[in-house]
């Protein structure tokens, strides 16, 4: 994990910002029970205009909306908000089943009396913790306005037959939402008034290689490859040419070390991207880009340092 504030002071981001940082920590106790909670940060999130925009809006108390296309680092943002803030995250995956229940809890029979088993948001509202909201915009607009009155100014969770939970003054809700997915829907106003919305912009290409940098063996040749490779098909995807199904930043990472362990170049980025993607047409275009950027006689032992 990276040390919290050196990485955000190196990125550009305001002093002034980050002082408010430590002044909600030393403000909002954290329950040790919920320590575990906080994530461990595999990935870092690079982006100082977004970072600065995010802290902001949760110093201010608001929720944040983040929108944008698929890879551009939504939930690693989630996650290093949490971290930054020390607090307990919970994630909510969202879909078109999703129903009240999975989001605030149900009733359970306990000791012969019926009690709250509490959902995701019951427990991050009670304890102060980071909510997530992944892919929002898949859940029914119904399912969701159980929450409208813990996302708004009341900031206060109302459930039938039980006490009302007025709101841990550190709890802020993080949505996510990718647009143009089969299955997504628009949001309505009521919902969308209830965050900050930060359009989540596609990674620099600069980023992307600090990203392989630390977090691969890639030599610096190799970086430039994997990089180029990245950005050439995000391209592409955005230009319409592809879906975005190879447009998968996890999955390259995987297939890097892949390659790491053994497996040759072409079957790695087969598992990690082309084989992402089921339409031939498609398949042949990431082919093609690959082929471009890898000269036949590359070998894996030369993408890695040592």
């Amino acid at each position: 994990m990276y040390k919290r504030q050196e990485f955000l002071l190196s990125q550009g981001v305001s002093k002034d910002l980050l002082d408010g940082v430590d002044e909600f920590i030393e403000k909002h106790d954290l329950n040790k029970d919920f320590e575990y909670r906080i994530p461990n940060i595999k990935y870092k999130y690079y982006g100082k205009k977004t970072w600065e925009k995010a802290i902001a809006a949760i110093l201010s108390g608001d929720n944040i909306l983040l929108s944008g296309p698929k890879a551009t680092g939504k939930n690693v943002l989630a996650e290093n908000l949490a971290y930054l803030f020390k607090r307990p995250l919970w994630t909510v995956s969202l879909n078109i089943a999703s129903d009240p229940s999975s989001l605030i809890g149900s009733d359970t029979f306990k000791n012969n009396e019926v009690t709250l088993k509490k959902g995701p948001v019951y427990e991050a509202a009670e304890e102060g913790g980071f909510a997530v909201f992944d892919e929002i915009n898949m859940a029914k607009n119904e399912a969701l306005s159980v929450v409208h009155s813990t996302l708004d100014y009341r900031r206060v969770l109302d459930i039938s037959g039980y006490d009302r939970l007025m709101l841990n003054d550190a709890t802020r809700f993080i949505a996510t939402m990718n647009y143009g997915y089969i299955g997504t829907r628009d949001l309505n106003e009521a919902l969308v008034s209830r965050f900050l919305v930060i359009d989540m912009p596609t990674i620099a290409e600069e980023d992307l290689a600090k990203l392989f940098k630390e977090n691969t063996r890639l030599n610096k040749d190799a970086i430039k490859i994997f990089t180029r490779l990245f950005l050439d098909l995000q391209d592409k995807s955005l230009n319409s040419e592809i879906s975005s199904k190879a447009i998968d930043l996890r999955g390259l990472m995987s297939s890097i070390e892949l390659m790491n362990r053994g497996l040759g170049i072409r079957e790695s980025l087969d598992l990690g991207i082309v084989d992402k993607t089921f339409d031939s047409y498609e398949k042949e275009i990431v082919n093609d880009v690959i082929d471009t950027l890898f000269v036949k006689n590359i070998e894996r032992a030369d993408l890695f340092e040592g």
